[in-house]
């Protein structure tokens, strides 16, 4: 019985690495042109770095407020963090949706809303990240919410709190360019290999 345990353990574990590297291949394209896809990869990045997205890629579990207007980069006020259940839906009693609804205050500087409002996944941190790191990151399913570059893209196109960000009411400052230029840019660059800096 402990042999047949064993010789079903490694045949597991092949498997699921098998499982892996396939996963890996799809998402990078043989050949990679860096000359095209660098600068696809640039657009990504304004975006992901951009304070209306870094700012709930965090690493700890404290939201920054951080933007032009906001002079430096603090923590959220309130002591609001990620939660103790790691939903990123904040801590009992103090949830992100007590203050943040599903659209935009139409106060100056209001509460910004959207639908599902709550901080990315704790490997999904972007918030201080080089270019490469994020761009590292983005490729790899383990940190990017377990999607192919198609469904990143798709993700970046579709969700409602993602298009917060070119859309985060009155007195922000949106992410660069769409929500459709975004997408369109990690279609390019993933094209092109999805080649990282």
């Amino acid at each position: 019985m402990r042999a047949f345990i064993v010789i079903l353990t490694s045949a597991i574990m092949v498997f699921a690495m098998a499982t892996w590297v396939l996963a890996q291949e799809a998402q990078t394209p043989a050949t990679v042109d860096a000359a095209a896809g660098l600068p696809e990869w640039e657009k990504i990045y304004a975006v992901f770095s951009h304070p209306r997205c870094a700012n709930c890629h965090v690493e700890d579990d404290h939201p920054r407020w951080s933007g032009a207007h906001y002079g430096k980069t603090r923590f959220h006020a309130f002591n609001v963090q990620r939660g103790i259940d790691g939903s990123g839906l904040g801590n009992p009693g103090l949830r992100c949706m007590t203050c943040h609804f599903e659209t935009n205050s139409a106060v100056l500087h209001g509460p910004p809303g959207a639908e599902n409002w709550h901080l990315a996944p704790a490997e999904m941190v972007w918030f201080g990240k080089s270019s490469g790191e994020i761009c590292a990151q983005i490729k790899d399913p383990a940190r990017n919410g377990g999607r192919s570059l198609a469904e990143v893209a798709e993700h970046v196109r579709s969700d409602k709190l993602v298009g917060w960000g070119w859309n985060p009411g009155p007195g922000r400052e949106p992410a660069p360019g769409s929500a459709e230029e975004t997408y369109q840019a990690i279609e390019k660059w993933t094209a092109a290999g999805a080649p990282c800096p």
